[in-house]
């Protein structure tokens, strides 16, 4: 029923908080599945210095190719050993930030900068 009463809501007169890039730090991390082939996505959620809440990220600009950056989601592809796969974007931020498994990024601190799609992701360039 709830649903339904979300038919009626209309538009609202409030502009949307844009958070500007700052080094954030990684509170918590786990793993969603996104879309129909449930592909698995490493999701953040961090400390932003200018919000109460804690926010979400998961995706990271990196060097791809010399001076070449690309904005990337932080997929879990792996290798034939069921090992994240060396040099994914993931892989490229877990080193940029010595950490050697997923649960090592916790606490770990990090710039972001605007995504291509208006959002905050990692920067690791």
């Amino acid at each position: 029923m709830e649903s339904q009463n979300e038919l009626e809501i209309g538009i609202g007169t409030k502009e949307a908080t844009t958070l500007k890039p700052a080094q954030v730090k990684i509170v918590d991390v786990r793993i969603v599945e996104v879309g129909e082939k449930r592909n698995k996505k490493l999701v953040c959620d961090v400390k932003h210095p200018d919000k109460l809440e804690t926010i979400k990220i998961s995706a990271v600009k990196y060097e791809k190719n010399k001076g070449q950056l690309e904005e990337v989601g932080l997929w879990i592809n792996k290798d034939e050993d069921s090992l994240i796969a060396k040099g994914s974007a993931l892989a490229v931020f877990m080193n940029s930030l010595h950490a050697t498994t997923l649960n090592d990024l916790k606490d770990k601190e990090v710039l972001t900068t605007d995504g291509e799609r208006g959002f905050l992701c990692f920067k690791v360039y």
